[in-house]
């Protein structure tokens, strides 16, 4: 694998990546990694790689989960024996990708593989099913899984705050360590197979999350979709977790990101807005995050089932025999049917004290409804999932002796492991399906629930139903799982209010045969159209979508551990080298400089405005040199300007966005727009107090041309949700008014129309003009929206320049702009101010020596 790094991120701006061409090599056996390795070990710490481009054209998928999907049978001679895991999500995806993707997998074996085996082992299932096994120390298996991952992660993304040692306990450092180092490991694996330009890297689930960080750091480029299969909570849960940040930060390292529901990804984005001031918008339908310059997208899109595995199991004749069973056992009764993990997040213990509030009000029920609860093995383990088991075997005999009689159990639990036909001849006996988790990423239960009621001619004759008459169906879904959203026909209930569960209970068995035949019709046609490989088909498209523009975007890596990311540049915007300008500043004679003032010479969210010393020092200096013309642009009064500004005798200033422009000190303000009233401002002040009374930390900004609405003390979101409902409202209010209305950073303002900075660009260069010289060096920073006017005019300012100008347009940051440059920070700024003023004086103190 042939890759390059660069130690110099300028000379990244300057070389392109090599072109080599190989062939895809046998891929090497898999080497055991052991110990626990800190978040910052990491040969390729500061790495900014680049990557080669392949002569291979076909694209692969390197699918990553916590677990191949693969079963594994360890024979009497000691030899393994695999097959593949029929029921596993990563393989039933594998459909919707097509035949032309070659599709790897990564992850760990279900079973324990000892040493001396493990690189026959890798090798097999290397050369026979594609997969490539990772091999953990039980010891970090342990920390890595029942830790960090079912003691910390998955009860809070399930809600559950570590309240007390007994609720997930305290957060523990080691455990940390361990779900980096392995994270680490799974990244060594991808590396040892990938070919970044040819391959796509589909990351599952929250064991790996910070997979995508390891990933990033050595493949710049690489195409990295990462899913999520559980919950994500809300701001107020997950920020308890103490390494919030790195793992948001590692997650952003993807390109695409998904979730099963609107609520999952509107968590997540909350979160990078609260915890990492990022922002997000929606561009024709697509959310994208911008992120140093890369866009990460979110998508929303529920997972599926494997449609065709289900109707080959539906087809065998044990499941039609097994349906006639249970016919026969239930005949006369109507059954209601539970699937569920034995855990705490199920709600199982809810549901029988649902269907014993049912018993109790409705004594008609009573020997005609039968809850059959299928308990399945918890996934994790602990003191928690004993108590579950204890509470439902206790609730369960309680109901059973309270209503229970010869040849009638209310409720029927099943806590033995069973075949995939038999929980399927469960679903076809089923008249309703209850699911009342608490909390759940997905559960696709109802999902087989609804391709299961459909049948086929041999359950039908097994129930002995006319195959001619519509299928039917009912669902009780709690309103806190994944797929409740996409069933609309479901009736939907909160499972901790035990009375409202009872009642849909019992609406849900006594719905008119035709409503639940509408109702039956409607959720299979969605899950029969929506299946899993439907899902991965969507997921692929737009991981494609997400990553088109990678080989044209420059990019290289900064940061350490896992606050690594990668900035990624269009190739028409870059740095601003400090040798560069100043080496052409010398090289002039006539200066044209405009500095916006908030963001740029001071640093945007300071509680203290004023410009200091140094910035004001810096800016005497570069006045004084009479081949400058330097001017302010701000959005500030003019009255504040002249204060801060006074020692700067031959400063321009631009004040309240251009409104007010004096060209020095000894100059008069003059107003660059005739505005004949502002009678407006009685129209949006009251406006704008009605929003300051109801969003705490808002403040009214008012100047001689405008009125400003801030928000920036303001909680975040709210002030945001505001900001735009008061937009819209002054918008209508004003709407005959000669007023424009926008917003900025943390900001609603009102101005006079015509008003904007592009009018102070337009006075400097007047200004020259005026003296009888053009400018040879042009030089605007600004750092938001309301700067992009100056660019603009600078860039079209062709005829007010000298044939050999050079303009330097940049902005602060990263982002999307019309400047051709960009610098970091306020503090970049002012040391290339400061090298400027310093090669103005250089000549004066030569003259003086």
């Amino acid at each position: 694998m042939v890759s390059r790094s660069y130690s110099n991120l300028l000379e990244l701006t300057s070389c392109d990546s090599p072109t080599l061409g190989r062939e895809r090599k046998r891929l090497p056996r898999v080497a055991t990694v052991a110990g626990v390795l800190s978040e910052l070990d990491d040969e390729n710490s500061n790495s900014a790689g680049s990557d080669a481009p392949s002569s291979i054209s076909q694209d692969r998928m390197i699918i990553v989960g916590n677990q191949l999907p693969l079963l594994a049978h360890k024979k009497d001679n000691g030899m393994w024996d695999f097959n593949w895991d029929e029921d596993s999500l990563l393989l039933q995806l594998k459909d919707g990708l097509g035949d032309d993707i070659e599709v790897i997998y990564i992850g760990c074996l279900k079973e324990e593989i000892e040493p001396s085996q493990q690189d026959d082992v890798a090798q097999y299932l290397l050369d026979t099913f594609k997969c490539v096994p990772t091999f953990l120390p039980s010891e970090l298996f342990s920390k890595f899984y029942h830790g960090f991952c079912k003691q910390h992660l998955w009860p809070l993304f399930h809600y559950m705050l570590p309240l007390s040692p007994d609720l997930g306990g305290r957060f523990d450092r080691s455990l940390w360590q361990a779900y980096v180092s392995v994270n680490k490991i799974f990244a060594d694996k991808v590396m040892e197979v990938i070919s970044p330009d040819d391959d796509f890297v589909w990351v599952h689930d929250y064991h790996l999350m910070v997979l995508p960080t390891f990933l990033r750091k050595r493949f710049n480029r690489a195409r990295l979709g990462f899913f999520l299969h559980s919950p994500f909570p809300s701001s107020e849960i997950y920020r308890t977790l103490p390494v919030r940040d790195e793992l948001l930060r590692a997650l952003l390292n993807s390109d695409l990101i998904g979730f099963h529901t609107f609520d999952y990804a509107r968590h997540f984005l909350s979160c990078c807005s609260r915890m990492l001031g990022l922002s997000y918008q929606s561009k024709r339908g697509y959310i994208g995050l911008e992120y140093y310059g890369r866009t990460v997208s979110i998508k929303i899109l529920p997972v599926g089932i494997h449609i065709g595995q289900l109707k080959s199991v539906m087809n065998l004749a044990e499941t039609e025999s097994k349906v006639a069973e249970l016919r026969d056992q239930f005949r006369g009764q109507t059954v209601i049917l539970g699937v569920d993990d034995m855990d705490i997040f199920k709600g199982i213990s809810l549901k029988l004290l649902a269907m014993e509030q049912l018993l109790i009000q409705h004594p008609d029920k009573r020997g005609k409804v039968v809850l059959v609860q299928i308990a399945n093995p918890a996934r994790g383990r602990g003191k928690d999932v004993q108590e579950v088991q204890s509470e439902t075997y206790a609730t369960v005999k309680r109901i059973n002796n309270s209503f229970g009689r010869s040849g009638y159990k209310p409720v029927v639990l099943i806590d033995k492991p069973l075949q995939f036909y038999e929980r399927i001849a469960y679903y076809v006996i089923a008249e309703c399906c209850l699911v009342t988790a608490v909390r759940d990423g997905m559960n696709l239960i109802p999902y087989e629930y609804i391709i299961c009621r459909q049948g086929n001619e041999k359950l039908d004759e097994a129930l002995g139903t006319n195959p001619l008459i519509p299928k039917k169906s009912m669902l009780v879904l709690s309103e806190f799982i994944g797929c409740s959203p996409s069933l609309s026909g479901a009736i939907r209930v909160n499972p901790w209010n035990i009375d409202a569960v009872a009642e849909a209970m019992d609406s849900a068995l006594i719905v008119p045969e035709s409503e639940k035949q509408m109702r039956h019709e409607k959720h299979y046609r969605y899950v029969s159209t929506h299946d899993v490989a439907y899902w991965a088909r969507s997921f692929l498209q737009d991981l494609e979508r997400a990553c088109r523009d990678h080989l044209r975007r420059r990019c290289w890596g900064i940061g350490f551990g896992l606050g690594f990311r990668v900035i990624a540049l269009d190739p028409n915007f870059r740095k601003l080298s400090v040798e560069h300008i100043v080496s052409a500043y010398k090289r002039t004679k006539n200066r044209a400089i405009l500095l916006d003032y908030d963001g740029t010479l001071m640093q945007s969210g300071t509680i203290s405005t004023t410009p200091s010393a140094e910035a004001v020092g810096i800016l005497n200096s570069l006045c004084k040199d009479t081949n400058n013309v330097v001017f302010i642009a701000s959005g500030k009064e003019r009255k504040t300007l002249t204060e801060w500004f006074s020692s700067c005798q031959g400063i321009g200033i631009g004040a309240e966005h251009g409104y007010f422009v004096r060209t020095n000190h000894d100059a008069e303000w003059e107003t660059c727009v005739s505005v004949p009233d502002f009678d407006w401002k009685q129209i949006a002040e009251p406006v704008m107090q009605l929003y300051v009374e109801t969003t705490d930390g808002s403040t009214i900004e008012p100047k001689e041309s405008a009125l400003v609405w801030n928000y920036q003390y303001a909680d975040r979101d709210f002030g945001s949700c505001q900001s735009k409902e008061l937009l819209d409202h002054l918008e209508s209010v004003l709407a005959n008014e000669p007023v424009s209305v926008k917003s900025g950073p943390h900001s609603v303002e009102v101005k006079p129309q015509g008003v904007n900075k592009g009018i102070v660009a337009e006075r400097l260069l007047w200004t020259m003009q005026q003296k009888g010289v053009l400018p040879d060096f042009v030089l605007c920073i600004g750092d938001d929206r309301s700067d992009e006017d100056m660019f603009e005019v600078i860039r079209d300012a062709r005829d007010s320049l000298s044939p050999v100008a050079e303009v330097f347009a940049s902005t602060v940051g990263q982002k999307p702009s019309r400047a051709k440059y960009y610098l970091e920070d306020t503090s970049e700024i002012l040391r290339m101010l400061h090298a400027l003023a310093n090669a103005s004086e250089q000549p004066t103190r030569n003259s003086s020596q």
